[in-house]
């Protein structure tokens, strides 16, 4: 029997569509690989593309530019990307950016950071996993259009996720510092008291809790104040930086303490005790709150001992009776 009658015969397939099909495999290879290709290329561009020059006249936007380029990875590939998603982000969510631009600082990221580049970074995560989201959702249901529904509702929850990590990274970094702020202020009054300037004191302690946050912070003050900044003026920028609550009047009582004349060891001593005071009553609001927590699994717990203990005899009497 000839090879295409058998063809036709067995397969029940146009003998024209079983010999378009491989070219369209071919074409279809050929789209895949230069995908792959530009991917390559775009990537490699990114990667052996110089750092943006200075004009004569030095701007600032230049050397963000530059020192997010060389330290986040992700803003070097996509970076074309990134600028119109930040202009987008820039006019769709005007009024949460500052929350933003506060949390970025607080969750100790670099300064370089606009917000709206940062939602964009976000964004650019969450399309990354959009193929991924896609396919699961195939494999999983069987109408496509559901399952392309499903894989963008996955990819706009991980954007959020995203968001949300970062509120709560800022939020464990700042109890971090109220936490162990008080022992530094502790040693910046034994370094003074000893005789220590107040730049020697406060290099000494941010070098003894090298690596925890509130050393970074400080840190930040006294390169600030290196860098000819009034001792006023960088411990109000860390105000401002961190925008908290508590540190916010600590920071307010040392620089009204500095107005008045008020020794500096003084304040940072009463500060401490100000701050573990506050440690204190937030332990026993926690402690009072946590009876409450525990009412209703201790109610869950006591219905399953209960069905436990009496399941058996409700069992025996529906079964066989009373006796």
């Amino acid at each position: 029997m000839p090879l295409t009658v058998w063809l036709t015969t067995e397969t029940s397939l146009p003998i024209a569509a079983i010999s378009e099909t491989p070219v369209a495999a071919f074409a279809a290879c050929l789209l895949v690989g230069a995908a792959v290709a530009v991917v390559v290329w775009w990537v490699v561009q990114a990667l052996t593309t110089e750092e943006l020059t200075q004009d004569t006249e030095w701007r600032y936007d230049v050397t963000r530019i530059n020192e997010l380029r060389r330290h986040d990875m992700l803003y070097r590939i996509f970076q074309p990307l990134m600028t119109p998603l930040a202009k987008l982000n820039r006019a769709a969510f005007r009024g949460r950016l500052p929350e933003i631009d506060r949390e970025i600082q607080a969750a100790g990221l670099s300064r370089f950071w606009l917000p709206e580049e940062y939602l964009a970074r976000t964004q650019i995560v969450a399309l990354l996993l959009l193929p991924a989201y896609l396919y699961l959702c195939i494999s999983m249901l069987e109408d496509v259009l559901l399952a392309a529904f499903s894989a963008l509702l996955l990819s706009a929850f991980t954007a959020w996720m995203l968001r949300r990590r970062l509120s709560s990274i800022a939020r464990r970094r700042l109890m971090m510092i109220k936490r162990r702020m008080p022992y530094l202020l502790d040693l910046l009054t034994l370094l003074m008291q000893a005789g220590s300037s107040f730049l020697h004191a406060l290099k000494q302690s941010v070098a003894e809790f090298h690596g925890h946050p509130v050393a970074a912070e400080f840190g930040r003050v006294l390169t600030d104040m290196n860098m000819g900044k009034a001792r006023g003026e960088a411990f109000d920028a860390m105000r401002r930086r961190l925008a908290d609550d508590e540190i916010g009047s600590i920071v307010g009582a040392i620089l009204q303490g500095e107005e008045l004349g008020t020794p500096l060891a003084d304040v940072f001593r009463t500060q401490a005790d100000v701050l573990r005071l506050k440690r204190s009553q937030r332990a026993e609001t926690l402690a009072a709150e946590a009876g409450v927590n525990m009412l209703l699994p201790g109610i869950l717990v006591m219905m399953a001992c209960v069905i436990v203990i009496l399941g058996p005899f409700v069992l025996n009497y529906l079964q066989s009776g009373l006796f």
